[in-house]
């Protein structure tokens, strides 16, 4: 017999080898037992009638259906759908009240909370964050400072029709002036109307900028703003005097918007969202903690 025919076979526990050996350390030609490969042998078989019976083979634009016709793609839409059958009571309701009525009544309110809350982390919370803490150019919806009222029906309608979005007729809208870029005021009248600005909300302004800051603020922003600084709603105009600010409270920040003018954009929800969606959303975000009294 050549010796390329001879088995090897180890001394200590006189098993054949297969001839591998690293470091001293010989690898055993022991055979698999026979109860694993008999459990491998079903899994194949298994698999096999899986693929036949179930979709299993990937085509071009779909895939094998089975013999069986089953699709968990369908059993999810059968449980979508009747989770619509059963939510529909209340979404019905919903859809034909005003939200001050739906916070009257606990079970439509827990309700629309709840759908609210998911509606806003599906379509809101990419901007004003999943708390609804804002960040710099997206409010704070936690707060009680509110550019277009926080009532129930304010927040519907701006919901509704967004901020400055031109594809909506019904959209809030306003637009601050450039006074920089426009030339409508010197920069040494800005200088004076950002420190009065500052000094509104903060102690250590310049009395020296802001006392004649004063006159340039009644004479170009107080239209708007109001004479006090305290904003006003119908006009969109933030609260100055607050010390809560949307782009930033420092001189450069609030130089930049004298300047420049801001020109914060928000899309109209209806259309995308259902009436009931709109007011559900809208609920959730007066519950958060700011929201106004309708008799505000």
């Amino acid at each position: 017999m050549a010796d390329h025919d001879r088995k090897d076979v180890d001394e200590l526990s006189g098993v054949a080898t297969t001839g591998h050996e690293w470091d001293g350390i010989k690898e055993l030609d022991n055979p698999m037992p026979r109860w694993w490969l008999y459990t491998f042998y079903a899994t194949v078989v298994w698999a096999l009638l899986y693929t036949i019976a179930f979709p299993a083979w990937p085509l071009i634009s779909s895939a094998t259906g089975g013999v069986l016709g089953y699709s968990s793609r369908q059993d999810v839409m059968q449980d979508i759908a009747e989770a619509r059958d059963a939510q529909s009571i209340y979404v019905d309701k919903i859809a034909a009240m005003d939200v001050e009525s739906i916070a009257q009544d606990p079970e439509l309110l827990q309700f629309a909370t709840a759908g609210g809350s998911a509606l806003f982390k599906t379509w809101c919370a990419q901007c004003h964050g999943s708390g609804a803490a804002g960040a710099v150019g997206y409010p704070n919806l936690n707060d009680d400072d509110w550019l277009w009222g926080g009532t129930r029906e304010a927040i519907v309608q701006t919901v509704s029709h967004g901020i400055r979005w031109d594809a909506d007729p019904d959209t809030r809208w306003s637009q601050m002036p450039a006074f920089g870029r426009d030339g409508l005021l010197e920069d040494e009248a800005i200088d004076q109307v950002v420190e009065y600005v500052y000094g509104l909300s903060r102690p250590d302004a310049d009395p020296a900028l802001a006392g004649p800051g004063e006159q340039v603020f009644l004479d170009n922003c107080a239209a708007c703003h109001g004479e006090d600084g305290r904003g006003m709603q119908e006009q969109g105009a933030p609260n100055l005097a607050d010390a809560i600010w949307l782009y930033g409270g420092d001189r450069a920040a609030i130089s930049q918007s004298v300047h420049e003018a801001r020109f914060g954009v928000m899309p109209n929800w209806l259309g995308r969202l259902t009436e009931a969606e709109v007011k559900q959303v809208s609920i959730y975000v007066h519950g958060l903690g700011g929201g106004e009294d309708a008799a505000q």
